[in-house]
């Protein structure tokens, strides 16, 4: 079948001097991949009362997801209700400012809540380089290669490690040390359970009720971890078993 000779083709099962070619309806394919990687993507949000923004108060814009930096974008109730907490929390510090390690879409949700928030986005894809200043280069295998103003400056770090792995959580938080101001300063960790009792060795955070889910319906369950009493809200800590 042709699909299948193009196939083999792609994966490499071919003489050497054949020539690569495919058909119409296999390039036309190939394009509309490729044209999707570069597109914009809306995702439609609860309306919030807070947030100010005329007729697409209810659109928040975001890049599309690409796998290959496992990126998995939360779904909007997970991004309101995080987006929210952050809010609520920062009204405890004067001048406050937030940390989003590795979570574009918590960063987003944040600036459209509330522009006038000091937010920085520490991510490795640099197509969030649109966002100027807010943005910092961040490879988790270099957890500290970063610009020495953003050292203990942050009150609010929310982090969601790219990898379920026990390295990658441990240079994250590396990069928590970092970035944490050491006189009072809150901590946000969205990784899977699975990373329940590291996170708790490392980073001596709890889960609470509230459980986060991506647009992209993954097999790992996910889990908020936080480092304070959320009281009621997120609906409190999970009581030990």
């Amino acid at each position: 079948m042709e699909g299948e000779d193009e196939l083999r083709k792609l994966n490499g099962d071919v003489e050497d001097d054949d020539p690569l070619v495919l058909s119409s309806q296999a390039l036309a394919a190939l394009q509309e991949f490729l044209a999707d990687q570069n597109k914009t993507v809306v995702a439609s949000t609860p309306p919030a009362s807070s947030v100010d923004g005329g007729e697409d108060s209810d659109k928040v814009e975001l890049v599309t997801e690409d796998w290959r930096l496992s990126q998995f974008w939360y779904e909007p109730e997970t991004a309101e209700t995080v987006a929210e907490e952050v809010v609520t929390l920062s009204s405890r510090f004067s001048g406050c400012r937030i940390a989003c390690i590795a979570c574009p879409t918590l960063y987003v949700y944040l600036k459209k809540r509330d522009p006038s928030l000091q937010v920085q986005l520490l991510e490795y894809d640099m197509r969030f380089e649109r966002y100027g200043n807010e943005f910092t280069f961040y490879d988790y295998n270099e957890p500290e290669d970063l610009p020495l103003q953003l050292k203990h400056c942050f009150h609010i770090i929310v982090a969601d490690p790219p990898y379920l792995s026990k390295e990658c959580l441990e240079r994250v938080s590396q990069t928590i040390s970092f970035l944490a101001s050491p006189v009072d300063s809150l901590l946000l960790l969205l990784t899977g359970d699975v990373q329940r009792d590291r996170a708790a060795e490392l980073l001596g955070v709890r889960p609470c009720v509230f459980k986060p889910h991506h647009s992209s319906k993954l097999g790992n369950e996910f889990r908020l971890f936080i480092s304070y009493d959320p009281g009621t809200r997120l609906g409190g800590l999970e009581e030990d078993s």
